[in-house]
């Protein structure tokens, strides 16, 4: 699937945009992902933003919910968004991801909602959904990852 691009067009009534905000911890040329409970995908660390919740506050309240990460949200560097068609969702149902850089030299762990952590590459691609697909593929672009 391709990405369309940020700021295409407004989401329909039948199916809004779903607002989600991620990290990428990025360490020696891979970044985390996680498997959550139940699923056999690889994600982003991250999910749905709450009502008054900004995106990097967002991201920061996941990162500690998944993986046992505290991030000042103030401390998060706008990296992209990416919008694109969301994972087991009705045709035309977009995730819109905001994606974060992340720092920290503390070690993510994997929290009740999580089953498995990973340091992905581009290779890993095959193993996410669309939106994880794409950050992995703009992450290399940039040079950030293999």
């Amino acid at each position: 699937m391709t990405a369309v691009a940020a700021g295409a067009g407004p989401a329909s009534a039948a199916h809004p945009d779903i607002l989600v905000a991620a990290i990428a911890l990025i360490r020696d040329r891979r970044v985390l992902m996680v498997t959550a409970r139940g699923r056999d995908v690889w994600f982003m660390p991250g999910g749905k933003i709450d009502p008054g919740e900004t995106e990097a506050d967002a991201a920061a309240r996941e990162a500690w919910e998944e993986v046992a990460l505290r991030l000042d949200p103030t401390s998060l560097v706008p990296l992209f968004t990416v919008l694109i068609q969301a994972h087991g969702e009705p045709e035309g149902r977009l995730v819109r991801m905001a994606v974060f850089g992340a720092d920290t030299a503390d070690n993510p762990a994997a929290s009740a909602e999580v089953s498995a952590l990973h340091w992905a590459t581009a290779a890993d691609a095959h193993r996410c959904p669309p939106a994880g697909a794409e950050v992995l593929a703009r992450l290399q672009a940039s040079g950030l990852i293999d």
